[in-house]
């Protein structure tokens, strides 16, 4: 049998939030695949987000061998799905910048009442553009070089002296440093200046280094790769040509001229101005030779005279008031009159009696023209129509009626008025112009760091100019001198990158703001290729042309660049070399800038440099930055291993078989290209001392990113070369030998450079990605490790800022624990920095050269190796400029299968056999639950510093590591403990051990063993990888237990949202074996606790009540119906006056108190016959009972009749619908503060009663509190003690929706055989059926309980309208003892909507859920009560003792806080009867996402829970409740419920 080749594809999740932005922080995505095979894109968007409204998603993506368009995105439907999460897997073929957006129609406010139109809106939205940034994929002798890799080395071009001899020496060299990468300057035809950046022909190669143009350049590169195993990188200039470019003549209109650029009309104007007078500056009597500020200021009040007042600057700001008065009145007196639509005739009647101010604002915001951009003279004026309305507004409309002179007189003084702030706006920009115009030539004439120019003369111009000016006799007769008048280019400081600088927005060419390049003239692109044709060919075949030869490119100023013109570019090079390294200079001033351009462009690495660094703490931190992650980070990629064959993408095929890696897109920085020096700032030499060419190269060479350096660092040239005027060619050492030698040596630092530069490499490309950075003094410490080997490298370096001289400076002894080290070497750089050492080097007329240096060994480093640790010591010799360099290694992480495959294999297999009692005892347990089944010894895990973790399980630490890990948070108090000592493991595997020996808990022998073996495996490594390792063992068992529950549970859930199936765990949290909580007095078994931790254990933990409130959504919508028959068995076996008791005790001391306790019961009853295998048969199983039936007499569990006789469940069902038609009257057993101490006497006296004219069933007084809102007053000092929050004696709104939906049910069975009873006998001992009852209630329902919407209404409803407060609801109660509590709004009208839909007016239905929705409804929960109620108290506080009647000692309870588990039964009606009024589809997958937008603030919340559940309230919208039970198994099991109908809907 031919083997089976199994593949790997990697998978990235991107899931998508409601709003279709991606769910990553930041919204950076960038994806660097670990190989050069396609991976995978997978879109996860829930079932019905707001996005799958009419939804689709558009990607660019391309298919394969498809090219890649940013403007064509493939759609993708989004079919909504309420139960499941929608799944889009596009592969990715190639690198680049990808984007995706999503369409959808915008979901409607919910509504009573259907708007046709709005229901069937196909209006489409559409979110914002996303981007995808995918890393180009280089390889290097066809081996991978990832970007972390690339060590680059730039190059001048013009300095190398005649290709290809010069040439090849010099790349030897760079080679044989080690470097794998080169970067050239422009190699194209430079302009007058001989800046290698400002290009006079973009398309034609520089003939001093490539006489034969194409061809040389051709066997340059390919000689890089093949000889010198050197790619290439290049700079590619796209916002400036040369101020000569020859084709600037032919194609003026590629610039910002005169006539394409109008707005720059002033600015040209005032440089030619100011060019002139500094020409005439003597003939006017002004210095020429400036010395002093006061030469300055004299020339300053010269351009205020002969430039600004000479040109009328403010001719450009300003209307021409005769000129407007003149049209205005020409248009008047011809009858042309315009006013403005809006303006009625009492406003033009106020401005004939208004001020001048008034009039001419009416003019300026009905008139004004041109306004919007500078531009010609007198540009801004006044439509002359409106003008003449205002003159008939104000002396009427006809020439006999006013005297002219009079008209123009008022028009003058109103124009006057209009032309105030325009002359405001040029003096102020006439004051920023002179202090920019002062600041500037004082920078180049008088300041100390400025180039002292000397004179003002022909060479040296009193200014720079803006303006390169064409010369007329060299172009076509066909172009104006407007044509000929180009602007150049140059930067703004902290000027905003998205804003073009010479267009028409801009007035920084007239204030004077931009640092100019004289030799470069601006290129004008316009909003795209029809605005300047011939440009953007021209540009687009530069780009093409460079991409077919360099592998990347370095973006000139890219801050500067317009956006669209560089995706383009990009775009036309990525399709000629689809893995384009591309590097950015990018100076926008803000992160969240930069953030902008990586993203569009898909930008490879910023470049940043060392030498920006002006103190060794600063040079740390930078390190820091580009260094990599923490030593010891937590593994963040979750990969899961999809089983061979399975992907739902890549099935196996002929042989071959792929798993799917699964991997989080994770928050990333942008990548860096980290320099030690670039040839825009000056070298050590000129900024430190040159000794720090070495230490400042080795901590750059030990960063986690692609790292570089320029010709002239490594040979410690004594400042930075001029690029523009230099002409004198590169010299290095490493040039003139064959081979260069590791290690020490003359001329520069390349010997130790080439070491540095192949451990550079070799890190980079195994993912050496973890970094611990210490800065101490002078001395930098760099520990670089790999995550999995934790094989390292450690650097120490001294670096030499001014001022330290020779010594050692402090530095403590390094102790690297559990660690081995091998010492490389230490070396100290020695530099001849004389000042006769840089004349000497400077005279040199032909060649650059270096300072004399060399590189020597030190012997000042001393190796201790221990038996735990390695100890490293700087001894006497160490002086600023040494580096030492280390290999290290760990022995305890050399694992034969390697440790993190060991420690991540074989829990599945461990957790195979759990069942899902095993597992809650292996996630969960709060502290009582564990004190309780340990008799005391055993809590929860107490972290210093923290506190105890809330579950003693595996769920306890995972809350807290999944965002330890997330976060990378290695300074929390659980990552100190771990590191402190292995007390975290002993608990975690001890508890394990020890239950695992309790035949109950056998089962967790496997689990104990496998977690027993890993920690063993982890215990010997060094402690600050052990939260790590911790970490990785947790989450892998935590991982497999989570899946195992998954498995035991129903294939609704398997396959459902995460959603429900974190909802569905909660069920393995609330159901555990607890010895004080059985379900029986004599049997353990497990039971279902009410929430954690204040109802775990004993009496608190089983509420009749709360059980079966529960149910159906934890037990039957699971699939775990044994445990729902053992609650159901168990609460029937204690059936007594027909109810169960609302606390079951283990059946010793139930108590019958709650009056709703039974009907959640019989509910969960006929919700277990729909749901589980043969439910029906469950009628007929037989439970020995705690009590007699029909008998109220109360006995002990030790009793002889305790458990001796039997029913039927059908039978205690019928007992309990006889008893209440005949009525309850019973006195609670035990009566007193021995049950319960807040009751007052009156409260122990229960009674039930039908009321046969409406079926409905009465109970309860003013004293007790029989339903879910059961808080009792307990405040002695408030007076409120035994006085009940919420009595809600009367019929209870749900307690009538359940009786009605049990009654139904029972007359169906009835009527099918399968129930041996027909109904009920009254007191008066008449029959009725099942049917005859329902049909009672039903006809009187809505007369009883609906409060209409319109007065008008009320006589067909049992109403006092003295009494409502709120219309259009349901009561919540019906003849209460207090006739106000009837009309409150409160959510429990919901739970009968959902079981006894029929009993609904829908209209009415409708309207009040939406009320509800308006009022009610919370982030996550339901208020209790109205918030317009007078009593509506929403801040629950259980401690508070204070004199409140309404709120001391928390009786509050259910008068306002908001509780979760309505929520799911108010969703449940929401959903039933929004969609019994929808007639489409489309409508029908509406209200399910009505219901999906009001999920939200539940998801979040049990994500960020550590108990990972729902809590049992919160206060006023949504904020925390400090009393309230952090998880409880209704919020949770009420939304499982939802989810179960939402399944049963979508099958109709």
């Amino acid at each position: 049998m031919i083997p089976r080749t199994v593949t790997s594809n990697e998978v990235y999740l991107l899931p998508l939030r409601d709003n279709g932005a991606p769910d990553v922080p930041g919204e950076y995505i960038y994806l660097a695949p670990k190989s050069n095979d396609a991976f995978t894109i997978r879109f996860t968007i829930e079932g019905t987000s707001s996005i799958c409204r009419q939804g689709s998603l558009w990607v660019n993506i391309p298919e394969r061998g498809s090219e890649f368009r940013r403007d064509h995105f493939r759609e993708y439907k989004l079919h909504p799905d309420f139960n499941r999460t929608l799944e889009i897997s596009i592969p990715v073929y190639e690198a680049g910048a990808f984007a995706f957006y999503t369409t959808y129609a915008e979901l409607p406010q919910l509504s009573s009442s259907l708007n046709p139109n709005i229901s069937a809106s196909t209006e489409s939205k559409k979110t914002p553009l996303y981007y995808i940034d995918v890393a180009p994929r280089l390889s290097l002798e066809g081996r991978p070089l990832p970007l972390p890799a690339l060590s680059i080395f730039s190059v001048i071009s013009k300095f190398m002296g005649k290709y290809p001899s010069d040439w090849e020496r010099h790349l030897r060299g760079i080679s044989s440093r080690g470097y794998n990468m080169i970067h050239f300057t422009p190699l194209q035809i430079r302009g007058a200046s001989n800046s290698p950046y400002s290009l006079y022909d973009q398309l034609g190669w520089d003939p001093e280094c490539f006489p034969q143009g194409e061809i040389d350049v051709k066997n340059m590169v390919d000689s890089l790769e093949r000889n010198h195993s050197l790619l290439s990188l290049t700079d590619i200039v796209l916002n400036h040509t040369a101020h000569n470019s020859k084709w600037l003549l032919d194609h003026p209109e590629a610039g910002y001229n005169l006539n394409t650029a109008p707005w720059l009309e002033s600015a040209y104007v005032l440089d030619t101005q100011l060019l002139v007078f500094g020409s005439k500056l003597e003939e006017l009597g002004y210095p020429k030779d400036l010395r002093t500020t006061d030469d300055l200021i004299m020339v300053m009040d010269g351009i205020k005279q002969h430039v600004i007042s000479e040109i009328r600057l403010w001719e450009y700001y300003t209307l021409d008031v005769d000129r407007d008065v003149d049209a205005a009145i020409e248009s008047w007196s011809s009858g042309q009159l315009h006013v403005p639509q809006g303006s009625a005739s009492c406003d033009l009647d106020n401005l004939k009696v208004g001020s001048t101010e008034n009039q001419a604002t009416y003019l300026v915001q009905n008139g004004l023209v041109g306004n919007d951009r500078l531009g010609e003279r007198y540009r801004r004026r006044i439509d002359p129509k409106v003008s003449a309305g205002l003159i008939a507004t104000l002396f009427g409309k006809y020439r006999g009626e006013a005297d002219e002179a009079a008209i123009r007189s008022k028009l003058v003084q109103i124009l006057d008025v209009v032309n105030v702030p325009f002359y405001e706006e040029y003096d102020k920009e006439t004051g920023e112009l002179l202090q920019q115009l002062f600041n500037r030539i004082k920078y180049v004439r008088l300041d100390e760091h400025g180039p002292k120019l000397g004179p003002i003369d022909e060479k040296n111009p009193l200014i720079e100019s803006y303006f390169t000016r064409l010369n007329k006799a060299e172009a076509s007769d066909k172009l104006r001198p407007e044509d000929l008048v180009l602007v150049n280019n140059g930067w703004v400081w902290a000027g905003n990158a998205l804003v073009d600088n010479a267009g028409p927005q801009s007035r920084v060419y007239l204030r004077r703001e931009v640092i100019v390049w004289g030799d470069c003239v601006k290129l004008r692109y316009g909003s795209g290729p029809q605005d300047s044709p011939w440009l953007w060919e021209h540009m687009t075949n530069y780009a093409r042309m460079l991409a077919k030869y360099f592998a990347g490119f370095r973006i000139d100023n890219c801050h500067s660049t317009p956006l669209h013109v560089a995706e383009h570019i990009l775009d036309e090079a990525r399709r000629v070399r689809p893995n384009l390294y591309v590097v950015a200079e990018l100076f926008t001033g803000s992160e969240e800038m930069d953030y902008v351009f990586v993203k569009r462009l898909g930008l490879s690495s910023l470049i940043r440099e060392a030498m920006q660094a002006w103190s060794t703490a600063e040079l740390s931190r930078l390190v820091h930055r580009h260094g990599g992650r923490p030593i010891g980070s937590f593994e963040v990629d979750d990969i899961s291993k999809g089983a061979v064959g399975s992907a739902p993408t890549s099935p196996g095929l002929n042989g071959y078989s792929t798993r799917e890696v699964i991997r989080r897109i994770k928050p990333v920085p942008v990548q860096a290209l980290f320099m030690d020096c670039t040839h825009d700032n000056e070298v050590p030499a000129q900024k430190r001392d040159a000794r720090d060419t070495l230490p400042n190269a080795a901590l750059v060479s030990m960063c986690a990113s692609a790292t570089g350096s320029v010709m002239g660092y490594d040979e410690i040239y004594p400042k930075l070369v001029d690029l523009v005027h230099e002409t004198r060619l590169y010299t290095s050492e490493s040039s003139s030998v064959k081979e260069v030698k590791i290690g020490g040596g003359k001329g520069g630092i390349g010997g130790v450079k080439k070491l540095l530069n192949h451990i550079h490499t070799l890190m980079g490309k195994d993912g050496y990605d973890e970094t611990h950075i210490h800065h101490e003094d002078q001395y930098i410490t760099v520990h670089r490790v790999h995550p999995e080997s934790r094989k390292g490298y450690f650097l120490i370096a001294h670096t030499a800022y001014p001022g330290y001289g020779n010594g050692n400076g402090a530095f403590s002894a390094v102790r690297l624990g559990g660690t081995k080290a091998r010492h490389l070497g230490s070396w100290m750089l020695e530099v001849d920095a004389s000042e006769e050492a840089k004349r000497e080097v400077e005279s040199d007329k032909k060649y650059l050269r270096g300072l004399p240096s060399r590189v020597v060994d030190v012997p000042g480093i001393r190796l201790e190796v221990k038996s735990d640790e390695t100890v490293i010591t700087v001894r006497d010799k160490f002086p600023p400029g040494s580096i030492a360099l280390f290999e290290t290694w760990i022995p305890a992480a050399e694992h034969s299968s390697g440790l993190d495959t060991y420690v991540t294999s074989g829990a599945k297999e461990a957790m195979a056999e759990l069942d899902l009692v095993d597992l809650n005892f292996l996630l969960y347990r709060c502290e009582a639950e564990e004190l309780d089944g340990s008799d005391g010894r055993d809590g929860t895990y107490d972290i210093p510093g923290h506190g105890k973790i809330v579950y003693a399980g595996l769920q306890g630490w995972w809350s807290l590591l999944k965002d330890i890990i997330n976060d990378n948070n290695l300074a929390h108090p659980l990552c100190q403990n771990l590191r402190d000592g292995q007390w975290a493991l002993d608990y975690t595997a001890g508890r394990l051990d020890r239950i695992s020996r309790q035949p109950e808990f056998a089962g967790l022998a496997r689990p104990a063993a496998w977690l027993k073996e890993r920690f063993d495996a982890i215990r010997s490594i060094p402690n600050f990888l052990l939260p790590r390792y911790f970490a990785l063992v947790v989450r892998t068992a935590y991982k497999a237990a989570w899946e195992r529950g998954l498995e035991l549970m129903n294939s609704t859930v398997q396959s459902g949202q995460w959603f429900l199936q974190s909802l569905a765990m909660v069920s393995v949290q609330m159901t555990g074996l607890v010895k004080s909580a059985s379900l029986w007095p004599k049997k353990l078994v497990p039971s279902l606790a009410a929430g954690l931790p204040h109802f775990a254990v004993e009496w608190a933990r089983c509420w009749g009540r709360d059980v079966f409130i529960s149910l159906r959504g934890l037990y039957l919508g699971t699939g775990r119906f044994d445990e729902a028959a053992e609650h159901i068995f168990a609460f029937a076996s204690v059936l007594k006056h027909g109810m169960i008791p609302n606390l079951l005790s283990s059946g010793n001391l139930p108590r019958y108190n709650s009056r709703d306790s039974i009907w959640f019961f019989l509910q969960c009853i006929q919700d277990y016959t729909q749901y589980a295998p043969d439910g029906l048969g469950l009628l007929n199983k037989k439970v020995k009972r705690r009590f007699l039936p029909y008998d109220d007499t109360w006995f002990s569990s030790e009793d002889p009749r305790a458990y001796a006789t039997e029913s039927l469940i059908q039978d205690l069902i019928q007992e309990a619908l006889q008893r209440h038609a005949t009525g309850l009257k019973f006195r609670e057993a035990n009566a007193g503060p021995s049950i319960d101490s807040q009751m007052r006497d009156e409260g122990f006296n229960i009674e039930v009663n039908v009321d046969w004219s409406n079926g409905i069933i009465f109970g309860g007084n003013q004293f007790n509190c029989g339903t879910w809102m059961d808080k009792m007053g307990e405040s002695e000092r408030a007076g409120s003690k035994g006085i009940p929050g919420t009595p809600r004696d009367g019929a209870a709104i749900e307690i009538t929706g359940l009786l009605y939906s049990t009654l139904k049910w029972l007359a169906k069975l009835s009527a099918e055989g399968k129930y041996p009873y027909k109904g009920v006998t009254k007191p008066d001992r008449s029959e009725i059926t099942f049917s005859a009852w329902a049909d009672l209630l039903k006809s009187n329902f809505e007369r009883c309980y609906y409060v209409p919407v319109n007065q008008a209404d009320d006589s067909q409803y049992e109403i006092n309208p003295s009494v409502v407060n709120r219309r259009g609801i349901y009561k919540d109660l019906y003849r209460s003892g207090k006739e106000y509590e009837d009309y409150q709004l409160r959510p429990n009208f919901a739970i009968t909507m959902t079981v006894a839909p029929e009993l609904f007016d829908p209209e009415h239905a409708m309207g009040a859920l939406v009320l509800a929705d308006k009022v009610l409804r919370g982030p996550t929960g339901m208020a209790t009560l109205d918030p317009i109620d007078l009593n509506y108290r929403p801040y629950y506080v259980n401690s508070e003792d204070s004199t409140d009647f309404a709120t001391s000692k928390g009786r509050n309870y259910h008068q306002g806080p908001e509780w979760l588990w309505p929520t799911g039964f108010f969703l449940r009606a929401l959903l039933k009867f929004d969609l019994m009024r929808r007639t489409t589809e489309q409508g029908r997958v509406e209200a399910f996402q009505q219901v999906t937008r009001r999920l939200g603030g539940c998801k979040d919340m049990i994500k960020q829970n550590q108990w990972a559940g729902l809590t049992e309230l919160t206060q006023k919208n949504g904020e925390l409740c400090p009393d309230s039970s952090p998880t409880q198994a209704w919020s949770a099991g009420c939304l499982i419920d939802l989810y179960m109908d939402a399944a049963e809907y979508a099958t109709e």
